[in-house]
């Protein structure tokens, strides 16, 4: 019988089962021998990360006695190994060190809003799976790297809020796979690089709030993925690229820069755009209609520019407009009628323009509205009743037009600023002003407001500003304050109001500002006004009498009192205008032509009479005398 050599043998079933069993063991033990090697290993890493950023008490659970996936903003992979960490404020300080790359699996680094310093930490070079870096808002500080493209794999990168200084380099346009670059709030200097163009997967782009100068790449506005476009607070200049072709954009802000031109009409193009920020530029020419034909759009702001023309009328008629901030320009023509078509308009501010015709009667079923800016414009016609009561009304400021109309009994509950000053109001104060509890700012000068100013006004509270000089109002003061407690500011001259200046102005704890002028205030000033710490004062021009308090005896209030004749300061007073209060007043002496002939007559009166007088004495002194030599003659002549 011939025998089969050992190594031909055949193995039975079960043997090859031991054995499978044995090499699966053996792979699971080496696999979790490795698992556990870097588990120890990564756990040391953190662990030398937290002594390294100053064992900062919100990573008090990074300890040995449990593993690094159940730390505090520590994520691992479905193999326990750390993926990416979220130490976002958490009091980190000193640098960030090269041993964090012996993390072999880290792809997110989330540090924003610590005291971290030091140039840019260019040890992620050797993390070779990073793909998002967050170090935004710490203390990084020098020039960014020329070979920032050795970071190939990046996606998203923020350094925002450091202190980073110099060019922006050419390389970063190397990084084909970003799609968010966040370089604002540093100090980058030099001109945008056209290179960024090149980043065909960037969805958002913020270098805001740098010093970057010269135009902006019209490649960027070609970036088919960009969304989010944010260039404002440098020193931009040039014209606004007219090709866009970035049609997924939903913001762009290029505010605060010095661009010129005209308003691209593309924008019009831009069907999902929310965000229109112009502002504060040397844009000129017309609003391009086609930007009212947005459907999307949000928030549009372009004041404080060189824009003419007349506004688009149908902006805020295809879209949910919400705030309209176009003041200071040149624009002509009346405020659109539909502004607030998709009922959420939040902000109308078009003030310190040439707009005429009327507010539109649309805006007083704008319940969304809280204010509304229209002041120095040339609007005529009467407020849309409406417009008085909107529910969320905080602000509503009209000065410098040629609006008419009386103020109305009942305003927004939340009404807080009421400015008409320099227009046509007539009609007396309402004695329901009371109703306007959250009134804190309330100017309507140079109007032709008439009547007496109702004691129930004084029961606002919050009212910390009332002007309402030059207009007509007469009558006296309430003599009674019921709760001007937080008032600072109070102007009323050039009216005709009249009697004395109440005393409980003197308990107005808050007043600084104070403006009675040419009124016609009579009697003296109340001297418990000293307690109040006036830094403006002007009673000048009425016909006040007495001794000025002697808090405002000083030259801080020289012209204070002017053309009040019967006022009057201590001898010691440099107060020069006003006369000593222990001598005849310049006007006490200035007698009238009747009194100064009486006294002449009377005068001349007593002069005649010492005269008679005297020629009466002076005779009987003659005769006495002549009697005497002859009576002393006889005597002699008897004697002989």
């Amino acid at each position: 019988m011939t025998r089969v050599p050992p190594s031909r043998r055949k193995l039975k079933p079960i043997h090859i089962l031991f054995s499978f069993l044995f090499l699966f063991i053996t792979a699971v033990e080496f696999s979790c021998a490795s698992a556990q090697h870097l588990l120890t290993s990564e756990q040391t890493t953190l662990l030398n990360l937290k002594q390294q950023w100053g064992n900062p008490p919100s990573l008090r659970n990074w300890n040995a006695s449990s593993p690094p996936c159940n730390w505090t903003g520590v994520h691992c992979n479905d193999n326990g190994s750390v993926e990416w960490f979220e130490l976002i404020s958490k009091g980190l300080t000193g640098h960030i060190p090269p041993f964090i790359c012996d993390l072999p699996n880290l792809r997110n680094l989330y540090l924003s809003d610590n005291f971290l310093t030091g140039e840019f930490p260019t040890v992620f070079y050797n993390c070779s799976k990073l793909v998002e870096i967050d170090i935004a808002q710490n203390g990084f500080f020098g020039r960014f790297p020329d070979d920032i493209d050795r970071l190939s794999g990046l996606m998203w990168i923020d350094v925002g809020g450091n202190n980073f200084t110099g060019d922006i380099p050419p390389a970063i346009g190397n990084l084909s796979a970003l799609m968010y670059l966040s370089l604002d709030n540093n100090s980058f200097t030099g001109s945008i690089p056209s290179e960024i163009g090149n980043l065909s997967n960037l969805e958002t782009l913020d270098l805001s709030s740098n010093d970057l100068e010269g135009e902006i790449p019209s490649g960027l506005l070609v970036l088919k993925k960009l969304d989010s476009l944010t260039l404002y607070k440098n020193n931009l200049s040039g014209r606004i690229p007219s090709v866009i072709q970035s049609l997924d954009l939903i913001e762009i802000d290029l505010s605060m820069n010095k661009l010129n031109g005209s308003i691209p009409k593309d924008f019009g193009k831009l069907q999902q755009l929310e965000v229109l920020n112009l502002f504060s530029n040397h844009l000129s020419g017309n609003i391009p209609t086609s930007i009212s034909q947005i459907p999307t759009l949000k928030n549009f702001r372009v004041f404080k520019n060189n824009l003419d023309g007349e506004l688009p009328q149908e902006i805020g008629f295809h879209s949910k407009l919400e705030t309209f901030e176009v003041f200071e320009n040149k624009l002509t023509g009346k405020l659109p009628e539909n502004l607030c078509g998709g009922g959420t308009l939040l902000v109308v501010a078009a003030f310190s323009n040439n707009l005429t015709g009327e507010i539109p009667r649309s805006l007083q079923s704008c319940y969304s509205l809280d204010s509304i800016l229209l002041q120095d414009n040339s609007f005529t016609g009467e407020i849309p009743p409406g417009i008085w009561t909107l529910a969320n009304l905080s602000s509503l400021m009209l000065t410098g037009n040629f609006l008419s109309g009386e103020l109305p009994s009942t305003v927004s509950w939340n009404l807080s600023r009421l400015e008409i000053s320099d227009n046509k109001f007539s009609g007396q104060i309402p004695d329901s002003i009371s109703s306007w509890t959250e009134l804190n700012v309330f100017k309507a000068s140079n109007n032709l407001l008439s009547g007496e100013i109702p004691t129930s006004f004084t029961s606002l509270s919050q009212l910390s500003v009332l002007h309402l000089d030059r207009n007509s109002l007469s009558g006296e003061l309430p003599s009674e304050i019921k709760s001007w407690s937080s008032l600072t500011t109070l102007h009323l001259a050039r009216n005709k109001l009249s009697g004395p200046i109440p005393q409980a102005i003197s308990y107005l704890k808050g007043l600084l500002d104070l403006d009675l002028s040419e009124n016609q205030f009579s009697g003296e000033i109340p001297q418990q006004m000293s307690r109040l710490r006036l830094s403006t004062l002007n009673l000048s021009s009425n016909k006040l009498t007495g001794r000025i308090p002697f808090a405002f005896d000083n030259l801080a209030y020289e012209n204070s009192f002017l053309n009040n004749p019967d006022l009057c300061a201590s001898a010691s007073s440099p107060i020069s205008n006003l006369h000593n209060c222990y001598t005849k007043s310049p006007h006490s002496q200035k007698s009238s032509p009747k009194i100064i002939a009486m006294i002449v007559v009377l005068s001349a009166f007593i002069i005649l009479v010492a005269i008679l007088c005297t020629m009466i004495v002076y005779r009987l002194y003659l005769q006495k005398k002549h009697k005497h030599i002859v009576d002393l003659t006889a005597w002699k002549l008897v004697e002989k």
